[in-house]
């Protein structure tokens, strides 16, 4: 147990607040899959926007796939790797939003179409491609929002249960209809929904293939937010806000400490816990904290 203690300290004492969104130990696989399929050529169907002003911490992927209801295929998968690495090299970003441009869909899942050009190892090599690209959006130190409207269906919302957070309208429809292709969830989905579901929901959800609508979802703690229709993403942009508000390292430590303290014995999580407050200790932004509430201001934080 000491020996386990001290190894967390020593990680932790030499974390950078923006690195490789993977653990070195799992950088080679990651780099592997994503060059069995995938170039950097400019993708047509994902784009990224930095909000402008106050809001310059905050940034927006966009999906638009129009005439396929922005479903997955290799176009989409090489914008949205190519962003997510974009993204974990930018020290300024404080907080990630992915929303879609086409109306009444998030992500209709896979491109049936196209995949059934594949063969079978082809299908192999593009589904582990995409679980590492949402593993890596997971593991992304910046806190991450899924803004849904209307279908997140399969691998869209294996998308969205990568995020931190899930803002849905209430005419959205979320659901992993993959046993009716004769497949199951490849893209993290049998592991991420049951820890936000429960086990019990997650395997009658995947199983049967249901969809449910937002409110629904709203209930079962699947999304933290439903809202009418056409609003998730002004409701997305008012936490968002509220992030990019909040001291950067402070924010990026308390999701350091929440989602690896979860993976671990308490005893560990709570060192854990000890070591990323560690982090917050010598910063200039926690200075700027204690003088801006002396002089009754909003602090002004710099990430430093």
């Amino acid at each position: 147990m000491v020996a386990a203690l001290r190894a967390v300290s020593r990680s932790l004492r030499h974390y950078k607040p923006r690195t490789s969104a993977f653990p070195e130990s799992q950088q080679w696989l990651y780099q592997a899959r994503r060059s069995l399929i995938l170039d950097q050529a400019p993708s047509h169907s994902v784009s990224l926007h930095r909000l402008s002003d106050s809001d310059s911490g905050i940034v927006e992927v966009s999906l638009e796939r129009p005439e396929v209801r922005n479903a997955i295929g290799k176009d989409m998968l090489r914008g949205l790797q190519n962003t997510f690495e974009a993204i974990s090299k930018d020290s300024s970003a404080n907080v990630l939003m992915i929303r879609s441009k086409v109306p009444k869909v998030f992500c209709a899942g896979a491109d049936l179409k196209e995949r059934k050009m594949m063969s079978s190892s082809e299908v192999r090599d593009f589904v582990n491609t995409l679980r590492a690209t949402f593993s890596f959006l997971e593991a992304l130190c910046i806190p991450t929002i899924a803004v849904i409207e209307g279908a997140a269906l399969g691998g869209g919302l294996e998308m969205a249960l990568s995020c931190d957070l899930r803002i849905c309208g209430e005419e959205a429809v979320m659901g992993l209809p993959e046993t009716g292709l004769a497949i199951i969830p490849g893209a993290g989905g049998t592991q991420r929904l049951p820890r936000i579901v429960g086990k019990a929901l997650a395997k009658e959800l995947i199983f049967t293939g249901r969809k449910i609508g937002g409110r629904e979802a709203m209930s079962i703690g699947l999304v933290n937010y439903c809202v009418p229709a056409g609003e998730a993403h002004l409701k997305a942009l008012e936490i968002a806000r509220n992030i990019n508000e909040k001291g950067p390292i402070a924010v990026r430590m308390a999701k350091k400490a929440i989602d690896e303290g979860l993976e671990v014995h308490k005893t560990s999580s709570l060192a854990l816990e000890e070591e990323c407050y560690e982090q917050t200790l010598n910063t200039n932004d926690r200075l700027e904290a204690l003088a801006a509430f002396a002089e009754k201001r909003k602090p002004r934080y710099t990430g430093d």
